[in-house]
This record gives structure tokens, sequence and C-alpha cells, in this order.
């Protein structure tokens, strides 16, 4: 029997998924295990791929397949506007396009790699100055209207606008830095040496697994954790969840990075499995699925009802991190205020001066009126502007991103979003008692249940407006934000 046209997009999609995916471990191997000699191939492998998938989901047989395609029900109706959507975006970028970005994308990334290690910007900096060249074609092909900035944001946050990142992060700068110079001016006599104890590698990232599990239902069966440079999730099916993790002496990068890939990961686990293989199999956004890691990681995992349930477990396997302290005082010490340098491992109030400062160093970039050549420079005086830090080198500063090397160009602003979606989320689960009472108590099963039936099972089906909407009752807005942080730093401070 001839297969219908909505049978045959199926199949294309899949195929399209399944290319995907596979370049998608590629780079997952790359970042975790390959072997350094193998990464100028590796390259070649990736931009094959990515030129493939491309190929297949933008010739005309797609396009025929799209128009004749008859949904019989909400699935393939959903499957079909959403393929529809990125058949339009992606047709517009032709496949040379799509594998030299790939390839020029791998070599900036090993550049990256060394050029971080060895604190040098110059060696990093012509690739950086491809990447923006590239990004700026991709604006010009996708097409736009008020800024090329705003074509390259739509990738990553569907119907979004520099003009309005640029208001969100304006009232968040008003409202957030007289918190954080009261914080300052309020003084601080805590024993932060808690966060450098001795604490053995291995150990960190067993517990941090366990808990993972525990709390959040992470399941080995499913999902695996390695490491990496820079922590990431990949995944290539919602039973295939991939999650990198980076262990120190300050072990909180690795338990806070590790549950903060755990949001990321049950997000992907929780869409439905009625996606599987199409275009909607993903998150609405990448400020949505901020919003799940930063849930996890800040209002769960920095909470103090989840340290006065895993206190305990901690004092079993890092006895010299916890002598002397209760879980109160490990939670005032995971909730110190401190401007940094580093941004994954920023403090919730500080947090987004940092993409506050990518975002702006971006859109000059973008436009030109600042060149690679005074990125450094320009870097450094942002840091000191907004958070009174002096830069030593070019890793803590300029190079410390991944984004930049994998022509990430529009992504950072989804982190703010993020940051603001996740309270507000919470706070429309806990109007259900069950959540709050399960908050309450470290007990996250009821409101995991929430979030799967709220937001992670619509997978792309939704845009990012309308899950918001429909989940919380209002448009994405910085109020419960900000008064979450006034809240609980107030509170910790002695301010309120």
């Amino acid at each position: 029997m001839t297969p219908t046209a909505m049978e045959e997009l199926r199949r294309r999609l899949a195929q399209v998924s399944d290319l995907d995916a596979a370049g998608s471990l590629l780079s997952w191997e790359q970042e975790t295990m390959m072997p350094p000699e193998a990464a100028r191939v590796r390259g070649l492998q990736l931009a094959t791929l990515a030129g493939l998938a491309h190929e297949l989901f933008t010739d005309a047989r797609t396009g025929d397949l799209l128009d004749a395609a008859r949904p019989a029900d909400d699935t393939e109706e959903a499957i079909v506007r959403v393929a529809r959507r990125d058949h339009g975006k992606a047709t517009r970028l032709p496949t040379t396009f799509v594998e030299e970005r790939t390839r020029a994308q791998n070599e900036a990334h090993h550049a990256w790699i060394e050029a971080r290690t060895s604190s040098d910007f110059g060696a990093f900096a012509p690739h950086l100055s491809t990447m923006m060249d590239l990004a700026r074609r991709e604006a010009d092909l996708l097409g736009y209207e008020d800024h090329p900035y705003d074509a390259l944001l739509d990738t990553y946050e569907p119907g979004m606008r520099a003009s309005q990142v640029r208001a969100v992060f304006d009232d968040l700068r008003d409202r957030t830095l007289p918190l954080l110079r009261r914080i300052t001016a309020a003084g601080d006599a805590a024993d932060y040496s808690v966060l450098t104890r001795s604490f053995p590698y291995d150990a960190q990232k067993a517990f941090a697994w366990d808990v993972a599990g525990r709390a959040f239902g992470l399941s080995g069966d499913f999902a695996r954790q390695d490491e990496s440079a820079h922590p990431f999730q990949s995944n290539f099916s919602r039973s295939d969840l991939r999650i990198t993790t980076r262990v120190q002496d300050y072990w909180p990068t690795c338990c806070f990075g590790t549950w903060h890939e755990t949001g990321h990961a049950m997000y992907e686990r929780g869409v439905s499995e009625r996606w599987e293989r199409t275009p909607v199999s993903r998150g609405a956004s990448l400020g949505v699925h901020e919003s799940q890691s930063r849930m996890f990681e800040n209002l769960l995992g920095r909470s103090l009802p989840f340290w006065e349930r895993y206190f305990p477990e901690l004092q079993k396997v890092a006895p010299k991190v916890t002598d002397g302290l209760d879980a109160a005082a490990l939670y005032r010490a995971v909730n110190r205020v401190q401007p940094s340098l580093i941004r994954v491992e920023a403090d919730e109030v500080t947090y987004n001066f940092h993409t506050l400062l990518r975002f702006e160093l971006e859109l000059g970039l973008l436009e030109g009126t600042l060149s690679v050549k005074e990125l450094p420079e320009a870097w450094n005086a942002k840091m000191k502007e907004y958070l009174g830090l002096d830069v030593p080198d070019d890793a803590q500063g300029v190079l410390q991103d991944i984004h930049w090397s994998a022509g990430l160009i529009g992504y950072f602003p989804t982190y703010t979003l993020g940051n603001l979606l996740s309270v507000q989320l919470l706070e429309a689960a806990q109007r259900d008692p069950a959540v709050a009472s399960g908050v309450a108590n470290a007990e996250y099963g009821p409101l995991l249940a929430w979030l799967v039936t709220n937001v992670h099972q619509h997978g792309r089906s939704l845009t990012p407006g309308e899950l918001t909407e429909r989940a919380t009752g209002r448009p994405l807005h910085a109020d419960p934000y900000v008064a979450y942080l006034h809240t609980k730093y107030g509170d910790i401070y002695g301010l309120n």
C-alpha cells in the first residue's frame, strides 16, 4: 500500500532526527573521551552528518509533504506545524553554509580548549572572528526586521527580540543591584572554608549522582554522567540522556553542576513518547530548558529543606566537609553572595550580571561597534563596572565559556530568562498542596509529576509564551524572581 503523505513525512522526519542524534553522539564523545588527534577528522564527520540532515530536511520533497500532509489528530497536527516552522527557517540556509559552519565550529572549539588552557586569547581570536562572520551571514540569510541579533536569538528563544531582552536586563539591574549593595554593606563573618574542604573527587561525583537519582529521579537505566571541560547535557532520545560535570577542589562545582544538568536531562526525559523522532521531541526553548536546570540547582538544591534532608548523607561521604557544621550552616555557605569571575560558579544575586555582560558584548561584536581584538579589554571593563572585579587573565575572563567557540551567538540571554521562569513555575506548582508539602520536605516526586504534566510532556508543541501562560496563568514576568531574591537573601543576610 502506498504510504500517505503524513506517513512519508513522519518517516523522513525520523531520518532527520536520527542523523541529528548521530551528530550529537559524536559531539558528546569528542567532549568526553575522544583522543586529541581525532579532532580534524571528527570535524569532517560532523559536517557530513549536519549536511546530510540539512539536505534531507530542506529538499523540495519535504516541502511537498508538508503541504500535502493531512494530520489525523492533535499529535500529527503539532508535528506538521513545528516541522513547517523549522523548514521555513532551514531552507534559508544553504547546505554549503551549514557544512562550513559545522567545520568552523569544530576547529574553533579545539582552538578554544587550547587557548583557555594557556590563557591566550590571541590564539583563539581568529576563530572567534570566523564565528562572528558566520553569525552575521546566518542572520542575513534568516532575515530580521529590527536587529540581526533577533534572527539568532529566535533560534534559541522563539519569538523573543533583543529589545525585549534589553528591557528585562535593565529591570533586573535596577532592582537587584541595590540588593547586592545592601548585602555587601551588611558584611559577612561566616566561615566559607567548608566549600573547599577535602572532598575526594570520586566521592564528589558519586554523591552528586546519588542525590540526582534519589532527589530528582535521574537513573542509570536511561542516563550516564561523565566529565568535560564545560558541563553540558546531551540526549539522543528520551531513553538515552548524557550529562557531564567538572570536578575540582571547590566541590560545589561538581555537585551543583550535576544537579543543574540533571534538570535539563529530566526535562528531556519527560517529553511525551508520542513526539519521539520528530522535531517536537525537544524542549520548548532554551529559556524553558534553563528554568528546569536552575530550579533543580538553585530553588531546590540550594534550599534549606534540601540540606536538612541530605546533610546526613553528606556527613557519611565527606566527614571533613561537614565537621563542626549542621544543615543550616551548610545552607548558608552554599548561598554565599560574592561577586566572582566565573559565571557557572556565580551566586543567584550576581549571576544575571554575567549574562548581561555577555549579551552586551555579543551585540557589539555583531553590530561591528566592537572588534574581536578589543573584546578582552571590553570584557574586563564590564566586569569591573558590574561586579567590581579585576580579571587576572583571559582563562578566567573572556575565554571561560564554550559558547562562542561553538557559534552559539544569541544563547546567553536564555540563562536569565530561565531564572525568571524557574521561580514563576515553582510558584504555580506550589498552588497544589501536595507539591508545596513535598518541596517543604525535600520530597520532589509531586513537583516532578506537575512539571511533566504542565511543562515537559509538551515538548515543542507549545511556544515558550504559550507554555508559560498555560502553566502559570500569566506571561513571563520578573516580579516573582525579584521577590524570591529579596526574600531569600534578605533572610540569610538579616536585611528583612
